[in-house]
């Protein structure tokens, strides 16, 4: 009967640590995500820069800092609205037990007020 329990112990305990893992992984991403927004909007902001910049820049940060699956499932848009760069990223972390850890989906947005010539 005591290898039983070692056995379910063993097996809860296996779980408990994938669990925490996905979720520092998790934070992780947020992170970095957040790095790249913000270093997007503020590629953005001089005068002669364009949208295509901003988003340039976000996706150049999100492939050095994120990599396979993960990288797939952000999307990256920017806007610039009255002489403020947005850059917003969606998306959807996937849980790494499909069906016992839920997905993780939010969206994160970096702003950066435009420059002006003199």
């Amino acid at each position: 009967m005591t290898t039983v329990q070692f056995v379910v112990a063993t097996a809860l305990s296996l779980f408990l640590f994938v669990m925490l893992a996905n979720l520092i992984v998790g934070l992780y991403a947020r992170g970095a995500i957040r790095a790249a927004v913000d270093e997007g909007a503020r590629a953005g902001a001089p005068v002669d820069a364009s949208i295509g910049e901003c988003e340039q820049r976000a996706n150049d940060a999100l492939d050095g800092l994120l990599g396979g699956a993960m990288r797939s499932d952000v999307h990256v848009e920017c806007v610039d609205s009255f002489g403020t760069i947005r850059a917003r990223a969606d998306v959807v972390l996937r849980g790494w037990l499909p069906g016992v850890v839920p997905d993780w989906s939010f969206s994160l947005t970096g702003t950066a007020v435009k420059e002006h010539d003199p």
